[in-house]
């Protein structure tokens, strides 16, 4: 910058063809041709514009020269950084090579102290297998005529016996457990036709029913509108016994002298 400055205060630029005139006589002066004082004194401008001209290039070539050596400074540097990254990941890589050696020793000790341990268990259970055979073939071709291949009736009989008994007592153990017995809890809504009909007695008409396996249970009068009331009561009943269906054409049945509309089932809980 300090050379584009320098050529900034120049003033050899404003007066162009004067300095071309100067410029002239300079180089015909060189050449041997006689000069004027006027023409003297144009070479005299003319030499300090050469003298500017290279000051200007010197002061160039040295910016130049400095941005040349920042970059090779940057240059110097980022080497220097990627040589010392290079060193740690040689170092990291040894480190690894040297951890999977001691992984691969250790591994080939505990293959070497598993296999004598598999031959021994191997040895261990073939070992008992082999001398039962043995004897019992000796001790077939020693007692041949003592070996009964029918066996006897008396033999058949007790275990006709031991089989009968221990029936007997898994029928008795049985016979003692009490059977679970699958029942439902069943809220019922029994509504009638009209107002007038008496639901005191339409409560007792249902209570009446009676089977094997149903229990009646808690019932209320709940308000529908215009002053009908519905009867809803509660039971509970042995599934394999009684069903929905069965109460309902129970229920249905007092119809001849109890305006009865409908039954419904209101909730149904397996107990």
């Amino acid at each position: 910058m300090s050379g584009l400055q320098g050529l900034a205060q120049e003033n050899i630029w404003f007066d162009k063809s004067t300095y071309d005139e100067a410029e002239r006589r300079f180089y015909e002066g060189t050449n041997g041709i006689p000069q004027t004082s006027q023409e003297r004194d144009a070479s005299a401008i003319l030499q300090d514009i050469v003298k500017a001209r290279q000051n200007i290039q010197q002061s160039l070539a040295g910016s130049q020269n400095a941005s040349k050596s920042e970059d090779q400074s940057e240059l110097v540097s980022r080497l220097k950084s990627l040589e010392l990254d290079n060193k740690n990941l040689h170092k990291v890589v040894d480190d690894l090579r040297a951890v999977l050696s001691k992984l691969e020793s250790r591994m080939a000790v505990l293959e070497k102290s598993q296999a004598p341990a598999s031959k021994t268990v191997t040895v261990t259970k073939a070992a008992p297998v082999q001398k039962p055979k043995v004897e019992e073939h000796n001790g077939a071709d020693d007692n041949d005529d003592d070996i009964d291949l029918f066996g006897s009736d008396e033999e058949d009989e007790e275990a006709e016996r031991i089989k009968a008994e221990r029936v007997k007592e898994y029928a008795q153990r049985k016979a003692k457990k009490t059977a679970l017995i699958a029942k439902s809890s069943i809220l019922l809504d029994v509504k009638p036709w009209d107002d007038e009909t008496d639901m005191s007695k339409l409560e007792e008409c249902v209570r009446s029913i009676q089977m094997d396996g149903l229990l009646w249970g808690a019932s209320k009068l709940v308000p529908v509108g215009y002053g009908i009331k519905k009867l809803q009561i509660s039971c509970v009943v042995e599934d394999d016994k009684v069903g929905t269906d069965i109460l309902e054409e129970e229920i249905t049945i007092f119809e001849d002298y109890i305006s009865v509309q409908s039954v419904d089932i209101v909730a149904f809980n397996k107990i």
